[in-house]
């Protein structure tokens, strides 16, 4: 390897004739002296951490539909425009009822006093008052295997998964990006595009209805046979880590029939969206392993164990969903758009500090530095607050139709038909991979873009921000911006525990918010935003095809 102070490093040898490791051709670039002002008032002067400790203390959990995600979205938009931006929440839907948690509690009543545990699945349905109840297995495989428990479920709590195996962990649980990983990915070729592209969020359903999977037949059948049989509360294990650690997500749904109208996320239903589920779902909790375990060896060893436990849960009407919109206005090219962006809502396990009121307060932060350095950006800068990404990108979606454009699809032909900023948007940055720090940006398969990100990431690269690579990266919400031609990218960043320990988990509080990280990440999305801002041509865009 040898090091080169512009490029980072370059790399010697054959290379794929598209990989970014060649030399970058002369690409214009702000001056030295508004990057350097940008990186001082990041770094000296902060307030991405007093911004995370509002969202994920105050608010708490921000559940898609809440009146907490409500309450974030208002701060948020009054926030900013404290700052002087013009800032406004712009509505999308419908999306389904609201659910809120209202009381909470687990603990083993017999054959000891022990506390649980246990988090509450979203839009779970509330218990029947406080449960006092025995604890009974369930986790059929055979026709026999349900007939030996017809009339033997009636007011019980079922564990209804298997135990899960726990072994020592060697590994740390968190890591950052080797420099060995970061020149792989700055060398990767451009992606080869997929046979069957995924369905786009928000799309427009197609006529055919959506059918389940085996798997999702044998599911169904164990959550009708439960409900059937007057099970009290379904209990299952946490399907990853340790050490008192719940992931957990939305209650899950029997999914038997076709749907007259398939929903827009591909993933297992929510009760919030799918009226047909009404009254077919139980309450249902997630334990951590150790927990869970504990009660499976008991119940299998023939004790008689007992829990009192109570979800007090509240539905809602149609829930009123909001995107926080902000901007900075341009100068000279004013009608064109640079945006910048993270999701603000969370899951309902702990306060979304990771996933995502990291990405918010960067997004925020960038747009605070710009305002406070005094620079003046040619182009508009406009911060989006995305919600509803949790159950399918569906706040980013809404817009991006709305403003952008959609993909209408009628049987097998898709037409394109592009909204009224389409040609306005220079090009969209996404944070939500956690809150590690920046160490450089998917280029999403660009190769026209990704010589502009390597001259502007050389400036930051001694903050470890130095890789561009043409790989794909999904899941977020730039993915909506993508799948419609438009240059929406995501940062590569350093994982630290974020798939290990706080994604959609119990932990994702904001004491896992690392604040060196987050003011470079903020540094970082602030210079590239404003280096897109500056440009004299238009961002360049790859080929697109509905």
């Amino acid at each position: 390897m040898k090091f080169s102070k512009k490029l980072g490093f370059t790399v010697l040898g054959l290379l794929p004739t598209a990989a970014i490791a060649q030399e970058t051709p002369a690409i214009p670039s702000v001056p030295a002296d508004a990057i350097a002002r940008i990186r001082a008032e990041g770094m000296n002067n902060s307030k991405v951490m007093a911004t995370a400790q509002v969202l994920c203390d105050r608010f708490g959990a921000r559940l898609t539909g809440s009146q907490a995600l409500l309450d974030a979205n208002a701060w948020t938009r009054d926030e900013m425009a404290s700052w002087g931006m013009q800032a406004k929440l712009e509505a999308w839907g419908p999306f389904g009822r609201s659910w809120e948690l209202q009381r909470t509690e687990a603990q083993v009543a017999a054959p000891y006093v022990a506390p649980l545990i246990a988090v509450p699945k979203a839009w779970s349905p509330p218990t029947a008052g406080r449960l006092d109840a025995e604890v009974v297995i369930f986790d059929p495989v055979t026709d026999t295997d349900y007939q030996n428990a017809t009339g033997k479920l009636r007011g019980k709590i079922v564990l209804t998964s298997k135990p899960r195996e726990l072994k020592p962990e060697f590994e740390p649980r968190a890591s950052r990006r080797t420099d060995e990983e970061l020149q792989k990915m700055a060398v990767a070729p451009v992606p080869t595009p997929t046979a069957t592209p995924t369905p786009a969020p928000n799309a427009a359903p197609s006529n055919a209805a959506s059918v389940p999977t085996a798997a999702a037949q044998r599911l169904a059948r164990k959550l009708n046979f439960l409900r059937e049989q007057g099970a009290a509360l379904l209990l299952d294990n946490s399907n990853t880590a340790s050490g008192g650690t719940v992931f957990t997500a939305s209650a899950l749904v029997p999914q038997d029939k076709p749907l007259s109208k398939p929903t827009a996320t591909g993933r297992t239903r929510l009760l919030a969206q799918d009226a047909e589920a009404e009254g077919r779902v139980l309450p249902q909790m997630t334990l951590a392993t150790e927990n869970y375990n504990q009660l499976y060896r008991l119940v299998a060893s023939g004790q008689k164990v007992r829990i009192r436990a109570q979800i007090a849960s509240k539905f809602g009407g149609n829930a009123r969903c909001f995107n926080t919109i902000a901007e900075i206005p341009g100068s000279d090219l004013k009608d064109q758009i640079v945006m910048l962006g993270g999701h603000m809502d969370s899951w309902q396990g702990s306060t979304g500090a990771t996933d995502n009121a990291a990405g918010v307060s960067v997004a925020m932060e960038a747009a605070r530095i710009l305002l406070a350095t005094g620079l003046k950006p040619r182009r508009t800068i406009r911060v989006a607050l995305w919600t509803g990404e949790e159950e399918g990108l569906l706040g980013s979606a809404a817009y991006v139709n709305e403003h952008f454009g959609r993909i209408d699809t009628k049987g097998t032909t898709k037409t394109f038909v592009p909204g009224p900023e389409y040609e306005k948007l220079a090009a969209y940055y996404n944070l939500d991979n956690g809150g590690g720090k920046a160490r450089g940006i998917f280029a999403q398969g660009n190769t026209a873009a990704a010589p502009y990100f390597k001259s502007w990431l050389s400036p930051l690269a001694d903050l470890g921000a130095g890789t561009t690579t043409l790989s794909n990266t999904g899941s977020t919400d730039h993915i909506s911006f993508d799948r419609i031609g438009l240059p929406g990218f995501q940062f590569i960043q350093d994982r630290l525990e974020y798939f290990t320990f706080t994604h959609h988990s119990n932990q994702d509080n904001y004491d896992r918010l690392q604040e060196d990280d987050l003011k470079q990440l903020s540094v970082v999305m602030a210079t590239m935003v404003y280096q897109t801002a500056m440009m004299d041509e238009r961002f360049p865009r790859k080929p697109f095809t509905p």
